[in-house]
């Protein structure tokens, strides 16, 4: 089944338009996206995402699943964290392209969740229905963490951390994400049929172009990735296996069925190849691009589907 969803996820348009934005740069296109559309189309991705999410929240009863919403925050902020030392430490040696990968590596894709509901549907194995709500909780935090602790460390030691805690909360990409949160939540249901045809409808196609512009931008990267590709390689494999074990020992700890600890695994194991790359590309301009997208999309998103899923479900059929 995993091979089949790994199949179907390398056919789809969004992927298929990131490959040929590297191929192009590989075949020395000329091709390019002007920065306007492309700072408009990451304007629209990070509202929408937001607007989704907050949609999700409304039909949530936040109160019955508190348990479940702390320990969602808890997993996206520890791995963001700890992605960001480590990374600095043993990889980049920098502050911003550590805390670029933090954001990815802490937040989610929904892609891979998706992908997960795929694999427990066709097994009939049931899970919580609120673990929807979950993927856009955790969404947002892990950013706001990873992005702040970058800009604090690397500023002059004299830096006080709230105030670039709000300088974040308050820049163009967390606030966008935020906005369409509050939005989404406030409009609910029926706010959402009417907003579709805008926010909902067109985000398909207004991803494959965004993914387009992205592959150009790995592609033009990947040439100063110098001795790093092996370590990126390694950490993209790694880190999902120890944030899912975790994640799926944390849900089966709080109560979570084996189908909701698979989900909760794989959350905590996926790393956001949309919401991030938009607000890393506006908040951290400097970050090299072709490390973040190569990891999260190029080897964690792939390895997920295919070995990732049916590891975390074994994991937490086994306890």
């Amino acid at each position: 089944m995993s091979a089949s969803v790994l199949i179907s996820n390398l056919h789809s348009p969004p992927v298929l338009a990131f490959a040929a934005g590297v191929a192009a740069i590989g075949f020395r296109s000329d091709l390019k996206i002007p920065e306007q559309i492309y700072q408009g189309l990451a304007i629209y991705l990070l509202i929408a995402i937001g607007f989704k999410g907050g949609i999700a929240l409304s039909d949530t009863n936040l109160s019955s699943i508190s348990m479940p919403t702390a320990a969602t925050i808890l997993i996206g902020a520890s791995v963001s964290i700890a992605t960001l030392y480590f990374t600095k430490v043993f990889i980049f040696k920098d502050w911003t392209n550590a805390g670029a990968l933090a954001a990815h590596y802490g937040s989610v894709s929904a892609v891979t969740f998706i992908a997960c509901i795929t694999f427990l549907e066709t097994k009939s194995i049931p899970y919580e229905g609120f673990m929807t709500a979950m993927m856009a909780i955790m969404e947002i935090p892990a950013i706001v963490i990873g992005l702040a602790l970058a800009k604090y460390h690397s500023k002059e030691k004299d830096s006080k951390l709230k105030a670039i805690l709000m300088e974040t909360l308050t820049g163009k990409s967390v606030f966008l994400l935020a906005t369409g949160l509050i939005i989404g939540a406030s409009a609910g249901p029926i706010g959402a049929e009417k907003a579709a045809p805008f926010l909902i409808q067109p985000f398909y196609g207004v991803l494959i172009i965004f993914l387009l512009e992205m592959g150009l931008t790995a592609g033009r990267s990947m040439k100063n990735f110098g001795n790093l590709r092996g370590k990126l390689i390694a950490f993209a494999i790694v880190a999902p296996l120890v944030n899912g074990f975790i994640g799926v020992i944390i849900g089966k700890f709080i109560g979570l069925s084996i189908g909701g600890s698979t989900l909760l695994g794989t959350l905590a194991a996926s790393a956001s190849y949309i919401a991030a790359p938009a607000a890393v590309r506006i908040a951290l301009p400097q970050a090299n691009a072709g490390y973040y997208v190569f990891t999260s999309l190029g080897v964690t998103f792939p390895f997920n589907l295919i070995i990732g899923i049916p590891i975390y479900y074994y994991i937490a059929s086994s306890f």
